[in-house]
């Protein structure tokens, strides 16, 4: 335990340093002025300071005021030593945080009873942060470990909803990625962002529960299909509800959200504008890109310029006019991501009908 000691008085100054070496496992670190203590500052290392209270150009408290300037010793105990009985000395002294007081001429029992405590107190009060740091760590391990498993699940969900269709399954995490490209250029939180990734697979869970016939079918619903097509929003929603998991109420949120229109005409509860949930208006626009850009049973693929003023062309009717701002930023990288999913594809295709893909051809 380092011990700074700063007195003036060269006899006092060595007797304090030669009872503070009575202290067991304590070692001194002396300065004769105040100047001395602020030019060894921040580089300076002690436990405890004992300051003798009336000096040159710096009194203790003056000198202790500068000394705590550095966050590094805002918590280091100060003792002033003090021959002034005076309670305005006093009370500045505890205004600058001092905990005790050794009156002059120093009492060596005493200054040893009393420096031991505060020793014993600073040790104490160390081990006591160094346990809530260790506590901090185990909380901060066991959410890692929860939101691994909420993770897991949602991706073995993700995966259980596009068995029967591998298309549904990638189509589930473009979105994801268009989503979250959308949230990150409209400036939100890195942990809004991560989340809506995460949860955005989820928007068509509910289709699980729809009719094979109907999900596979050739060209377009008939309309009590399309009415029963549109449940499946209420039905994801349901299956992810009263969940104590945050990322699966997100993911309740963006399947009972993700059709509604910003101008209140979409579906299942024709909410508009910001009674809609964020996540549900930023996936919007990502599943419509999504959808258009892609082959579907009832309808070929839109170009991607096509898609691009389709979905400007709708901002303040069919989407939030802030989000397709977002969108209309974020293009470059939206593009690049539908892309690489195209030529990801490609080399599996080529793959599975036994091509070696390009540049790998012996």
């Amino acid at each position: 335990m380092r011990i700074l000691v700063v007195d003036d008085n060269n006899t006092n100054l060595k007797l304090l340093v030669r009872l503070v070496k009575k202290v067991e496992n304590c070692e001194a670190v002396a300065f004769s002025t105040p100047d001395e203590v602020l030019s060894a500052l921040p580089d300076l290392d002690f436990d405890v300071a004992i300051i003798d209270y009336q000096m040159p150009v710096y009194n203790g408290v003056e000198l202790f005021t500068e000394i705590v300037r550095f966050e590094k010793y805002a918590n280091v105990p100060v003792v002033f030593i003090t021959a002034d009985k005076d309670m305005t000395t006093r009370m500045a002294a505890l205004n600058a945080g001092a905990i005790d007081f050794l009156t002059k001429p120093v009492n060596p029992v005493e200054f040893q009873v009393r420096i031991h405590n505060i020793v014993n107190l600073t040790i104490a009060r160390r081990q006591l942060a160094d346990q809530a740091e260790w506590l901090r760590r185990e909380v901060e391990k066991a959410v890692q470990e929860l939101r691994l498993r909420e993770q897991e699940i949602i991706e073995r969900l993700t995966l259980a909803a596009g068995y029967k269709d591998p298309d549904t399954a990638r189509h589930t995490l473009r979105v994801a990625a268009y989503s979250e490209t959308i949230a990150r250029e409209m400036g939100l939180s890195e942990q809004f962002c991560t989340d809506l990734r995460l949860a955005a697979p989820m928007h068509d869970i509910g289709k699980v529960a729809m009719p094979d016939t109907m999900m596979l079918k050739q060209g377009k619903l008939t309309e009590s299909e399309f009415r029963q097509m549109q449940s499946h929003t209420e039905v994801g929603a349901n299956i992810l509800a009263r969940s104590h998991s945050s990322l699966l109420q997100l993911a309740s949120e963006i399947a009972i959200s993700h059709h509604e229109r910003w101008d209140g005409q979409g579906y299942p509860n024709r909410l508009a504008g910001e009674a809609i949930p964020l996540a549900g208006r930023i996936v919007c626009i990502a599943d419509n890109f999504d959808a258009l850009t892609t082959e579907r049973p009832y309808k070929p693929a839109w170009s991607y310029e096509r898609t691009v003023e389709h979905i400007l062309g709708r901002a303040g009717s069919q989407f939030d006019p802030a989000c397709v701002a977002a969108f209309e930023k974020s293009l470059p990288k939206i593009r690049a991501i539908m892309e690489n999913d195209r030529r990801e594809q490609a080399e599996e295709a080529a793959l599975s009908a036994g091509v070696p893909p390009l540049g790998k051809i012996a």
